[in-house]
């Protein structure tokens, strides 16, 4: 028989368990394969879940998001941001709340590529937020996923109103026109956020233009430093100025034959500090040069077999994390600095 004496050593020992596997609860971030779109999941270590993007329409990638999310253990989807309305990007929201519920969606406005001659939400889309929340979000406001500090940075062609410190990687760049490689319509407008756990930072600018990180980035950084980045415009277009943010390691959410250029390879690549670059494809158009190796890369093949793997990270509050390829399992564990 246990002796009184021993019951509080016992609950003692049941609450520093409680804490430990409290305090070693992760992070998880999933970056999904929607050949060159975009669909990223966030868990909290809370179980309460984000999304970025939904990928393309069909059934294709809510099907993976859905695989994705049953691995990650959750059934809804909490808080859903969309980007922008580009197809790549919100394509997917019309199949996704039929197999996943959405709690939230989340946007920058109307979209300013017109309708009918007047800005407004894609049919499809706004059908789906209609029967749940649905908000506007603005640089500065927080997304309350429970567990997680998220912060929008970018949104509707604006930038977070904040001090930084100064940018030397702006020096000599100027804005490009604003007719030149997609500067006018949607991608401008992307909702861009900083998610942070602890000590952990990852940054996620959808396809933020480079005028608009120009103007998020110089002359001061207005974002901070972050461990993780998801390149910006599928790996095509990573303008300097973003260096300031010292990111440790990257992903690149490219398709084989959609993103992942191999000037915005090597750009990333030239990134100061940068100790690894993941890939959900395999770049074809670029040889072995210009994609990193294959075990970090989650798809290396253009057929259905090859595809539909993801690239996922667990961070911790102390800002380590482990970066994992689906397909061969393979992981590499970065310490907290």
């Amino acid at each position: 028989m246990r002796s009184v004496s021993s019951i509080p050593h016992l609950f003692l020992s049941f609450a520093l368990c409680a804490v430990a596997a409290q305090a070693a609860k992760t992070l998880d971030i999933y970056s999904i394969d929607t050949e060159g779109g975009q669909s990223t999941l966030l868990v909290s270590p809370s179980g309460q879940s984000l999304l970025i993007d939904a990928g393309f329409a069909g059934s294709r990638d809510p099907q993976r998001i859905a695989a994705a999310a049953k691995a990650a253990g959750i059934k809804k989807i909490d808080f859903l941001v969309i980007s922008h309305f580009h197809g790549d990007h919100m394509g997917g929201v019309e199949n996704l709340v039929k197999i996943l519920p959405v709690g939230m969606f989340l946007d920058h406005g109307p979209s300013v590529q017109t309708q009918d001659g007047k800005p407004a939400y894609p049919d499809a889309y706004a059908a789906a937020f209609a029967s749940a929340q649905h908000k506007v979000v603005a640089p500065g406001d927080k997304i309350p996923v429970k567990g997680l500090d998220v912060t929008v940075v970018e949104a509707g062609g604006k930038a977070i109103d904040r001090k930084g410190d100064p940018n030397p990687f702006c020096e000599g760049l100027q804005p490009r026109p604003d007719n030149d490689k997609g500067e006018a319509g949607e991608d401008p407008q992307s909702v861009g956020v900083v998610v942070q756990l602890g000590k952990f930072r990852f940054l996620d600018l959808a396809d933020l233009t480079y005028n608009k990180q120009l103007a998020l980035f110089c002359p001061e950084n207005r974002v901070g430093k972050i461990d993780l980045y998801l390149t910006s415009r599928h790996g095509g277009d990573s303008p300097k100025p973003y260096y300031a943010t010292a990111p440790r390691v990257a992903i690149m959410n490219d398709g084989p034959r959609k993103g992942g250029a191999a000037e915005g390879f090597k750009g990333v690549m030239a990134s100061p500090g940068l100790e690894d670059l993941w890939q959900v494809h395999f770049a074809m158009a670029n040889g072995k040069e210009a994609n990193a190796p294959d075990t970090m890369i989650a798809n290396v093949g253009e057929n259905d077999a090859d595809q539909g793997l993801y690239i996922k990270a667990s961070a911790s509050s102390d800002g380590s994390f482990t970066v994992t390829n689906r397909r061969n399992n393979y992981s590499k564990t970065y310490k907290a600095k």
